[in-house]
């Protein structure tokens, strides 16, 4: 929150990596906590509520300063049946959730304080939202090379390897 608000101009530097965002980093960073306040029992509540106002400042905030009118998203980025999918990965992982109409209404409650915001910025900024549940698992930037090959891997016979640690 300090840094981007009192050098607002950090908003506009981006990752030398396509799949990453500062503005996605923190909308995931308010869904985990939304979704944490609204249905994980004996979770961390007290942390997920104090990170998710910071949060939730910030997108505010920002959202001020480069005059980024909250806006309502064009689709939802959590419709019912990816709110499944997303609890029973969840319970299967050993979570317990709480999965009544209290529970979806708290989460509907918490996502409407930032999701316009997020997204306002995301505009503003030509970025878009990541989804609650990613399309599916690709290699961790650390672990890809220039060249695509997956890094530390053995190179095949009369194949030369370099290692980053050799520029």
């Amino acid at each position: 929150m300090e840094s981007h608000l009192s050098y607002p101009v950090l908003a506009y530097f981006r990752s030398q990596h396509d799949n990453q965002s500062w503005i996605a980093s923190l909308t995931a960073i308010l869904d985990t906590c939304a979704l944490t306040i609204a249905s994980i029992d004996e979770a961390c509540a007290k942390q997920a509520e104090l990170t998710f106002a910071i949060s939730r400042h910030a997108v505010v905030d920002l959202s001020q300063v480069f005059s980024a009118t909250p806006r309502a998203l064009p689709q939802d980025r959590l419709p019912p049946e990816e709110l499944l999918r997303l609890r029973t990965k969840l319970t299967q992982l050993g979570l317990k959730l709480r999965d009544t109409p209290e529970a979806d209404r708290k989460l509907i409650e918490l996502r409407a304080m930032y999701e316009p915001y997020v997204y306002a910025l995301a505009n503003h900024l030509s970025q878009s939202l990541p989804p609650w549940i990613p399309v599916k698992k690709g290699k961790d930037n650390w672990q890809t090379t220039a060249w695509g090959r997956t890094a530390g891997m053995p190179a095949s016979e009369g194949e030369t390897v370099f290692h980053d640690d050799h520029f």
